[in-house]
């Protein structure tokens, strides 16, 4: 359970107490509306109010934040144990494997899942909401936000100065130029409903490049994304030439390579919603990616 506790400013003064919980604690106009009906959420100095109520300078702000919990939804041990990075009472950053889904499927029912595993972590029926996703093949950072609120505060804030991911990854060929932008729109492929593709109807997506090394087959990359599509950095890789090793979907599968697309979240900073604190993480490339990275660089 988290609370949140603000101190009405004199330049809010004479407002509805619903300016203050939506623009300087920037509850979500779905967050606010659920805990209007819940007795206690909502405290003006320690008292319960309406959020029409008028606030004075100096006024008092609760809200206490409780995610819902059914003790029946306790979930089974899972053998998946969780890598957390970091973890504090509003969010959680876990370093994922490669080949591990982020939720359960249908046609792997005997796979242990991230959420599976979180959920197993963080036991009493809790549930965690994802800020982005990666990739089944894809291995390295993502954060967990344990309520609703940390959660819509950090979408908010991605893909901007506020939240920034790195990659790292392993193309096929000598990408170049050595450094650039990429801005073609992605949508769906037609009749997949899994693959995409670039496409003139696609969603805007920006990708920034940089080449890291290289030898005659590989490339060794650093990747920044702007947006977040769904299969962004190996779409838009694929769309310049060099598709990712070991992508089976934009490239070539050749698990004597590597076994799933060469790709890994590296490195992550943020600003933390409720300290305000920049915290930045970073996660080593695994074993898979790392041969061909050695085997790159001892050819350079």
């Amino acid at each position: 359970m988290r609370t949140l506790t603000h101190t009405v400013s004199p330049d809010r003064a004479g407002q509805p107490l619903r300016s203050v919980l939506r623009g300087e604690l920037r509850l979500s106009g779905t967050l606010l509306k659920s805990l209007k009906w819940r007795e206690g959420a909502i405290l003006l100095n320690g008292a319960p109010a309406h959020v029409n109520a008028v606030v004075r300078a100096g006024d008092v702000v609760t809200v206490t934040l409780a995610e819902r919990r059914s003790p029946a939804a306790a979930p089974a041990p899972c053998s998946l144990t969780l890598d957390v990075v970091y973890e504090d009472e509003d969010l959680l950053v876990l370093n994922k494997p490669a080949n591990v889904a982020m939720h359960p499927r249908r046609a792997e029912p005997d796979s242990p899942s991230v959420s599976d595993a979180l959920a197993a972590y963080l036991g009493d029926g809790s549930a965690a909401h994802f800020v982005s996703r990666l990739d089944k093949g894809t291995s390295g950072l993502l954060i967990a936000a344990r309520t609703g609120y940390i959660h819509d505060r950090l979408r908010v804030a991605l893909h901007s100065d506020a939240l920034r991911r790195e990659y790292r990854a392993v193309a096929l060929g000598r990408v170049a130029p050595p450094r650039g932008v990429i801005e073609l729109p992605i949508g769906r492929a037609d009749g997949s409903i899994v693959k995409r593709c670039v496409r003139a109807d696609g969603l805007p997506s920006r990708t920034e490049y940089e080449v890291l090394a290289q030898d005659e087959r590989f490339s060794l990359l650093r990747l920044v994304p702007k947006t977040g599509r769904t299969h962004q950095l190996r779409v838009h890789m694929a769309a310049l030439g060099f598709p990712l090793a070991g992508d089976w979907l934009y490239g070539t599968e050749d698990k004597s390579l590597i076994p799933r697309p060469a790709l890994h979240s590296c490195e992550l900073w943020f600003t933390h919603p409720i300290s305000g604190r920049t915290l930045h993480f970073t996660a080593p490339v695994p074993p898979d990616m790392q041969r061909l990275i050695d085997a790159i660089e001892a050819k350079r």
